[in-house]
């Protein structure tokens, strides 16, 4: 009888613990919940008072020198910053406390720049090469010794150009993801130069050209704008596709 006493009176005390047990984890799990719901409201208040207010001229010039920034860091490549750490260097360049000299800081931009560019580039050069030795697999399309490729849409029964000639054509220039970079069809108004003043891989392509042919040509980098790229719409090591009518030899 002592012994089932004793066992009514553990299990009691053990419930009794329990549950006082689970009303301290209910208590500490409710005040998590208003912490988290006070520090989610203190956040807010942080972000609405950095509200962009471009009537407030410190707030329109800072925010203006970032996009400058930024559109100067996307054309050269950069995609992406440590947002944090550079509005530290802001703040230390401003204030006299840069961390590092402005020799060296200017040294790791152009360095870190060059990798970012010679990776891309490399990429993109991979890439047309790739694209051309598919491409020069296709029935119809021929490869000169250049590397040069073309396919015959429609052939005219012109003369062929000459080096020193001038030509009227109407074309349309693209990257090899598609992306349409130049069109003087798009345009409606065919244009007028020198064979010999363009890239050399149309001077080439022209020559093979009887007078009112139309031609797709596929040029690689190394005939095309090479290194240099031209301008935003064309990087640097990039193989291009042209849709080219040659509408007569000017004279």
């Amino acid at each position: 009888m002592k012994n089932f006493i004793l066992v009514v009176v553990l299990l009691f005390v053990g419930s009794s613990s329990f549950s006082q047990k689970k009303k301290e984890l209910i208590a500490e799990v409710a005040k998590l919940k208003t912490e988290a719901s006070d520090l989610k409201a203190q956040l807010h208040q942080i972000k609405a008072s950095k509200t962009l207010n471009l009537e407030d001229s410190l707030h329109k010039f800072s925010y203006a020198f970032g996009v400058e920034i930024g559109t100067n860091l996307k054309a050269l490549g950069v995609d992406t910053l440590a947002y944090n750490i550079f509005a530290v260097a802001l703040e230390d360049a401003i204030t006299g406390n840069e961390k590092i000299p402005s020799s060296d800081a200017r040294s790791e931009v152009q360095k870190y720049i060059q990798d970012i560019q010679e990776k891309k580039a490399k990429e993109l050069s991979e890439a047309g090469e790739l694209f051309l030795a598919k491409n020069g697999k296709r029935p119809g399309v021929i490869t000169t010794e250049s590397g040069l490729q073309y396919e015959i849409i429609s052939q005219g029964n012109g003369e062929k150009p000459l080096a020193t000639d001038k030509v009227k054509v109407h074309y349309e220039g693209k990257l090899i993801d598609g992306a349409v970079f130049d069109s003087s069809i798009a345009r409606g108004e065919p244009v007028t130069f020198g064979v010999s003043q363009v890239i050399s891989g149309w001077t080439e392509a022209l020559q093979l050209m009887p007078v009112g042919s139309k031609w797709k040509v596929f040029i690689p980098q190394d005939i095309a704008y090479g290194q240099r790229g031209a301008g935003g719409s064309i990087p640097p090591y990039s193989a291009l596709i042209f849709d080219i009518e040659l509408i007569s030899i000017e004279k």
